[in-house]
């Protein structure tokens, strides 16, 4: 009878251990998830797993189904959060730890934000100081012909424009994009990088663009040219504040490791993780308090819009609507 004991107590602390892991899919580079990954096991003794992809992570947890090994996707932009919500792909993520660490505005019942990037405007250091600059501004006759930017059907500037329809409605926000295009340099092409690149060639004076690529700009030794021919502007500062994107995490739907997920998800929320964002890949971590990379805090202080990212996120379908109506990329 010993024996058998013995022999059920090793087979539950055999499974016990193969539940101390988490799966993972993400969509956020090995370089950055890595080092917080093996901090995490370092501090738990959880281990992980990583399926590092580009695209098309929706797809394949919907083909895997009640199969599928994934206990969370980590996510490089908010667009991708609301895909996986909307596909009935996320489960509700409870946890005090995470509602005491992540404000209200950075969390939904089935995802959870884990950094910021602000929706910056770069201005050519020719131009002065353009620290007082507003969104609207860009649809004004100063700008005519300045204006340099990625496809408006990126989910940056969809998010962009959902922001604006949040605040002004449909009717302003069509002629507010009507008159950005008019005001284009060129054609919506590249990516945010691109258009600070276009900047320092004279092709443009101003550009739409994530903040932390400044930082990378600044660190690569063949684009600090780029990034010292601009200065970076928080728009709206002195009314709603500055429109931002987040990267953020959903536990998945048939998650296997539940529990552990969770501390994963915790663990990402708190202060060494958030400070790893911040010094890794210059952005402003969700959790307040933690302090930035020194490069990240030389830009400055700035209001965030006033509106959370989940209420600009129901007018997505309708800035798509009106980016095709003013043919934004075309």
């Amino acid at each position: 009878m010993k024996k058998i004991i013995l022999a059920a107590a090793l087979i539950g602390s055999a499974f016990s251990a193969l539940a101390e892991e988490v799966n993972i899919y993400s969509y956020r580079q090995p370089f950055l998830i890595e080092p917080m990954l093996e901090k995490f096991t370092e501090q738990t003794g959880i281990k992980t797993k990583v399926v590092f992809a580009s695209s098309g992570i929706v797809e394949r947890l919907q083909r895997e189904g009640k199969l599928s090994p994934a206990d969370i996707v980590l996510t490089s932009n908010f667009a991708a959060l609301l895909q996986l919500e909307e596909a009935g792909l996320t489960q509700p993520i409870n946890s005090e730890e995470v509602n005491k660490n992540v404000p209200a505005q950075f969390r939904d019942e089935n995802w959870v934000a884990l950094t910021k990037r602000a929706r910056a405007i770069y201005s050519a250091k020719t131009l002065g100081d353009k620290s007082d600059i507003n969104y609207e501004d860009l649809a004004t006759a100063e700008y005519k012909g300045q204006i340099c930017t990625r496809s408006g059907k990126h989910p940056y500037n969809i998010g962009l424009v959902s922001s604006m329809i949040a605040h002004h409605g449909e009717e302003k926000t069509l002629e507010w994009l009507q008159g950005v295009k008019d005001n284009l340099a060129r054609r919506p092409q590249g990516n945010d990088r691109g258009q600070v690149k276009a900047i320092k060639e004279g092709l443009c004076t101003v550009s739409l663009g994530n903040s932390y690529y400044l930082g990378k700009m600044m660190t690569d030794e063949n684009q600090k040219a780029w990034a010292e021919a601009v200065n970076i502007n928080f728009p709206n500062q002195n009314n709603r504040g500055t429109h931002v994107n987040v990267s953020g995490v959903v536990l998945t739907k048939h998650s296997k490791n539940q529990e552990s997920a969770v501390k994963l998800i915790e663990f990402l929320t708190q202060d060494t993780a958030q400070s790893m964002y911040a010094s890794v890949n210059y952005e402003y971590p969700v959790k307040e308090g933690v302090e930035l990379s020194e490069l990240v805090a030389s830009w400055g202080d700035f209001k965030v819009d006033s509106i959370a990212i989940s209420e600009a996120a129901k007018y997505r379908s309708d800035a798509l609507r009106l980016l095709d109506q003013v043919k934004f990329d075309l």
